[in-house]
């Protein structure tokens, strides 16, 4: 288990709501005051963790044994991460054992497993207290659990991946060279390819595993791509929704260990797998970002593809060694995950690579085809959701796919840039379409990779293809 040392709690006097928690309980605290009933059992938690403001840790776990609550079950996730003091610890896991007759580990994993099986219990004290014990980290993440928020996912799955906001540093408007240029990169490297309106772009693998994120406009459209390395997701999309341009970056959290992004406009954290915003003020306001198309694929196979391909420059701004394969270089190398999600399928490896399809209507049941699949697949034709399209798969493992209508089908490929459907009609590949000599195009359709876990842990209820 993470342990780091827990400050900036703010001097809170503790000693007054205990008399209102006495009288009243967890959840009857008086309306008027300094203090409403939202920070009685968060301030007990915080004196269960260590001690605090003159109540020791066994009058603050008597307390809580007297008034036990399952609504306490999810403050143990934080209590357990923070505390410094392992007579702290055990005696929080006596407390949860004790009410909930199951017997729990020593380490995080075990209690936030038993915590996320239970109902969800998004409760306002629950968030006052992610606010004390994150709000010492970095004052920015005291708006991120304001109790009168929107939360439309679960508090308790809500974890600090070790950073401040924005710590590991977005890439804004980044510095590009000509493929020339790039003398850094070899044919084998790893780059991530978009292109926008004829405009091709490359952002290396060892680049962009640094930073996580680059925010850019290209062809005239703002763009952020999202790289969630622990998930192994890159994802564009358009900033632009309604006529507001939102200014994302990294929020130093992570859902179910996917990358949570935040808008700088109001703070709100935004799902990284869907583009939405999940808790804050814009939760539940209808947002959704646009997808566009990124294929993962070679240097060489995309300088190939894009001559005329701009990419990403070492000249970054930071001191980072860019070499490839050094950033995570120990997380790739093993199947061993660096925060854990309640779910858990072991059909394919949690770092086993999938093409996750993003565009089917969100009430259909969502789609994941194995990377290695489509390897041994490279014309692969489906329908999904009432959609037929076919996937092609060049020799590099890129994926993209296309609408395909019915009664179309695909009987072979070159790998490169010519398909060929069963009336011997020859269809030209880019990244936007297939292009039939006739001028007839099958749009390119948004889709991207990701490593098992981490798509299945946001969409435990997928298809999986493999």
């Amino acid at each position: 288990m993470q342990r780091i040392k827990w400050f900036g709690l703010g001097t809170i006097p503790i000693f007054v709501l205990l008399g209102a928690f006495l009288l009243w309980g967890p959840a009857g605290m008086a309306e008027e005051g300094e203090h409403s009933d939202r920070s009685t059992t968060a301030l007990l938690f915080v004196a269960a963790m260590g001690g605090h403001e003159g109540m020791t840790v066994d009058q603050a776990i008597e307390i809580l044994d007297k008034h036990w609550d399952p609504a306490f079950l999810p403050f143990f996730i934080e209590a357990y991460r923070f505390t410094n003091s392992r007579q702290a610890e055990r005696k929080l896991r006596r407390l949860l054992e004790k009410h909930t007759k199951k017997g729990v580990g020593r380490d995080l994993d075990s209690v936030s497993q038993f915590v996320w099986s239970q109902p969800a219990r998004n409760t306002p004290d629950y968030a006052v207290f992610k606010q004390f014990v994150h709000r010492g980290i970095d004052p920015a993440f005291e708006r991120y659990f304001n109790p009168d928020r929107q939360f439309d996912i679960r508090l308790d799955e809500i974890s600090w991946g070790g950073v401040v906001q924005d710590g590991i540093p977005p890439l804004r408007n980044p510095a590009m060279i000509t493929a020339d240029e790039a003398s850094y990169l070899r044919n084998s490297h790893v780059v991530f390819g978009i292109e926008v309106d004829g405009k091709a772009r490359a952002y290396p693998k060892r680049i962009l595993a640094w930073h996580e994120m680059f925010v850019d406009t290209i062809a005239g459209i703002d763009l952020a791509g999202v790289y969630c390395t622990l998930c192994g997701t890159v994802i564009i999309y358009e900033t632009e929704f309604a006529g507001i341009a939102h200014e994302l970056g990294t929020s130093g959290f992570l859902y179910r260990s996917n990358k949570l992004m935040y808008d700088r406009a109001t703070q709100s954290l935004w799902s990284t797998m869907e583009g939405v915003p999940v808790v804050g003020p814009l939760a539940g306001q209808g947002i959704e970002l646009r997808t566009r198309s990124v294929v993962t694929t070679t240097w060489g196979e995309w300088k190939k593809r894009h001559p005329d391909t701009l990419v990403l420059s070492r000249e970054t701004g930071h001191q980072r060694d860019y070499g490839e394969g050094v950033a995570y270089r120990d997380y790739f190398a093993t199947d061993q995950l660096m925060f854990e999600t309640p779910f858990e399928d072991k059909r394919l490896k949690n770092k086993a690579e999938i093409l996750a399809l993003r565009y089917l209507d969100p009430a259909k049941t969502p789609v994941a085809i194995a990377a290695d699949f489509l390897k041994r697949n490279p014309i692969y034709e489906a329908e999904f959701g009432g959609r037929p399209m076919v996937i092609l798969t060049d020799d590099s493992g890129a994926n993209r796919v296309y609408e395909r209508p019915r009664g179309l089908s695909f009987v072979e490929w070159d790998r490169g840039n010519t398909a060929v459907d069963s009336t011997d009609r020859e269809w030209q590949l880019t990244e936007s379409a297939l292009i039939a000599a006739d001028g007839r195009e099958l749009e390119r359709l948004s889709a991207h990779r990701a490593f098992w876990f981490g798509w299945h842990s946001a969409f435990p209820d997928t298809e999986l293809i493999k």
